[in-house]
């Protein structure tokens, strides 16, 4: 990601970090947790597909967030997931917006609706669409990771009072790495490779949830975090909170992210030297037809 931006810089004070904080726990407590392993099947909904659900504890606790965040930032463009799904113009303002915040509500919805305990709610703060503040919080065991730009990604439990900083890990080959990708959503003719692919790292699953995966991975727990299909509700705090915490975020192709990109792939690792490991072993992901095609033509010819 870049720091570059059409104006300064303002950083949230410590007070609108602590309401933020604040607001999340109490939509948690409120619509969330009350539902988890309670949901009717009136209460669940399929949005795209049978992989992409909704629920009542989804709109109910963005619909709360949003509220709050409209009394505390009254001019902040608010882009909540479940709002975009009926009003997909308002993602199209994030690059142009001097402040908005995105909201995962319950983000690993499929994991919450069938009753497993790794969801988590993320939101995130843009500048121009570049995020400067990230928030990862698990309702099930209340506690946050935060982090904003230049700043220590720091994991906070509020009941306990502890506040700790986060480091990302070392890093290493191809083959010691550990870390979390979303197969079932690339491009069909990029499943198989990246199927062959995986067995060369030492780990390489889905969490189903990208707050938990960044979580891992801000925490040094893993070593990378692969994004596709980019949403800015679950990709920007996580973005954000691996640079926080020391590591390396850039597209795929080495573009720098933004929270306005909708296309391509987001790469974030525990460094520079192990981000470009991945990404070579990777390239083929950014391989399309046409230039297929070109490469095949010139190999005959020759």
């Amino acid at each position: 990601m870049t720091d570059s931006l059409p104006m300064p810089i303002s950083t949230l004070t410590k007070a609108q970090r602590t309401s933020i904080m604040n607001l999340v726990r109490r939509a948690a407590r409120t619509e969330i947790m009350p539902r988890f392993r309670s949901l009717d099947a009136a209460d669940i909904s399929q949005k795209t597909s049978r992989q992409d659900l909704v629920t009542e504890a989804d709109r109910a606790a963005e619909a709360m967030i949003a509220r709050g965040l409209v009394n505390l930032f009254p001019n902040a463009l608010i882009v909540g997931e479940e709002n975009v799904a009926e009003n997909p113009e308002v993602v199209d303002k994030i690059a142009e917006a001097e402040l908005a915040f995105t909201i995962d509500p319950v983000d690993g919805t499929w994991n919450y609706a069938h009753g497993l305990a790794t969801f988590g709610v993320i939101l995130s703060a843009l500048r121009f669409g570049v995020p400067v503040f990230g928030l990862l919080y698990d309702p099930v065991m209340d506690d946050f990771i935060l982090g904003e730009t230049g700043g220590p990604a720091e994991m906070t439990v509020p009941k306990r009072r502890i506040v700790r900083s986060l480091s990302v890990s070392q890093g290493g080959p191809v083959e010691e790495l550990q870390g979390y990708l979303p197969l079932y959503m690339l491009p069909e003719d990029k499943q198989a490779p990246m199927a062959q692919l995986m067995t060369r790292f030492e780990r390489a699953l889905s969490l189903r949830c990208s707050a938990h995966e960044f979580r891992m991975l801000a925490q040094g727990h893993v070593d990378f975090v692969l994004s596709a299909r980019l949403t800015p509700w679950d990709h920007a705090a996580g973005a954000l909170l691996c640079q926080c915490a020391g590591g390396h975020v850039a597209m795929l192709d080495g573009s720098d992210y933004n929270a306005a990109k909708r296309e391509g792939y987001l790469l974030c690792a525990s460094n520079a030297a192990t981000w470009n490991r991945i990404r070579d072993a990777m390239s083929f992901l950014l391989d399309t037809p046409e230039a297929e095609t070109e490469t095949i033509t010139e190999d005959v010819s020759a």
